[in-house]
């Protein structure tokens, strides 16, 4: 919906966003028209992680997004980050979902919590996409309670040895390295739990098994398993215990990146449905001036534009040093909610073309839908916020 801006035009959510945001998205969108929208399809139909868009967006310091300049990265502000996982997602749920995991998840907690042996040999590299970042949190048979980490971490003299198995992680086929939750001492509970970076050629690292998925399947998602994976001592990240409360705010902002995402894909359906609506003829009119479809199309444009305030929100919040924690969670949980709503419509304004592969509609639809599970299901989010009213 957003316009290319002259000096004079007065810059939509100015309250949030000043020109370098405004130049950053016409940059980012520039590049996702041109080279990750018209191979979406495909990269969807093989399954397929595309490389070539990961090392063209490290040549464009999007991966780096958040990454200091000192370590390779653009040092940019968590606004402009999210402007990107919108545009990118808007133009292929897979790319963007790959991205928000590289970036918040594989990058971000080194340059939050590690040292600075950890953030030079690391931070440079992924904020380049000479290497690919992954987090491990999610295990089978604990879901969304993360607390309940099985997954082992002993210390044996200046090693660390990992025992376990992790689920659902993206990225894990082609990640170069890993941030991994595991338990140092389990008479703690989530206070035993302990966050390590761990290179995934490491002897004792498996790819364990690669999911076939309903969406984002151009995003690789497998498990990850650890079998006496001995790691040196200095790859623990932070102090020992303190896992959890890092995982807790590495969510904190994935949520924003994960609800930006929703709101790209969200913005692709409307656009995909309103262009459709307007070119699509039905009892001697454009199906668009028909009331039903017209009222569809203004709860989607609505919805969208809600979305991208409580986004913007909490970015800006998160730029000001301020917790995002009921901001953030009521974000995504909006967000992500109103793509499958506005996807859902997209398909049925489409009608049957909607239903087959040959309309990006129905991808868009079950592109959304991870949106409500990835990185807090919508239950839990809801569940943060109802803590955060004190209840």
């Amino acid at each position: 919906m957003t316009t290319t801006l002259n000096s004079s035009d007065v810059l939509p959510y100015g309250a949030f966003l000043d020109q370098e945001h405004h130049d950053i998205r016409e940059m980012v969108r520039d590049f996702a028209t041109k080279e990750i929208a018209p191979k979406a399809q495909e990269v969807d139909k093989n399954a397929r992680f595309p490389k070539e868009t990961f090392e063209a967006l490290g040549k464009l310091d999007l991966l780096g997004v958040l990454v200091p300049t000192e370590y390779g990265g653009a040092g940019l502000d968590y606004r402009s980050y999210a402007i990107a996982c919108e545009e990118i997602g808007r133009a292929c749920g897979s790319t963007g979902l790959s991205y928000a995991a590289h970036c918040s998840l594989g990058t971000n907690p080194i340059k939050l919590f590690g040292n600075d042996e950890q953030k030079k040999k690391y931070l440079p590299k992924l904020a380049t996409g000479e290497w690919i970042g992954c987090w491990a949190l999610t295990e089978p048979g604990t879901g969304s309670d993360a607390a309940m980490q099985k997954t082992t971490a002993k210390l044996e003299g200046d090693h660390w040895v990992l025992n376990g198995t992790k689920q659902f992680i993206t990225n894990a086929t082609d990640a170069h390295v890993s941030i991994i939750m595991a338990m140092t001492d389990p008479s703690l509970g989530r206070k035993g739990i302990s966050s390590f970076v761990v290179e995934t050629g490491t002897e004792g690292f498996y790819v364990s098994k690669v999911e076939k998925k309903l969406g984002m399947r151009g995003s690789p998602t497998a498990s990850l398993t650890f079998d006496n994976c001995k790691i040196p001592k200095a790859n623990l990240i932070g102090e020992v215990g303190e896992g959890y409360k890092q995982a807790l705010t590495t969510l904190e902002g994935g949520r924003i990146s994960i609800g930006s995402l929703a709101l790209g894909i969200a913005q692709a359906a409307f656009d995909s449905a309103l262009t459709y609506a307007k070119q699509r003829e039905s009892f001697g009119q454009p199906i668009g001036k028909h009331q039903f479809i017209q009222g569809y199309l203004a709860d989607m444009a609505t919805q969208i534009h809600a979305a991208r305030l409580m986004l913007y929100h909490a970015a800006w919040m998160k730029d000001h040093g301020k917790r995002v924690t009921m901001e953030g969670s009521q974000a995504k949980l909006f967000a992500s909610e109103i793509a499958s709503k506005c996807c859902n419509l997209c398909v049925q304004i489409h009608g049957g073309y909607g239903y087959i592969e040959d309309f990006p509609a129905e991808r868009f639809l079950r592109d959304a839908k991870l949106c409500e599970i990835g990185e807090g299901t919508s239950e839990i989010q809801r569940l943060v916020i109802a803590r955060q009213l004190g209840l």
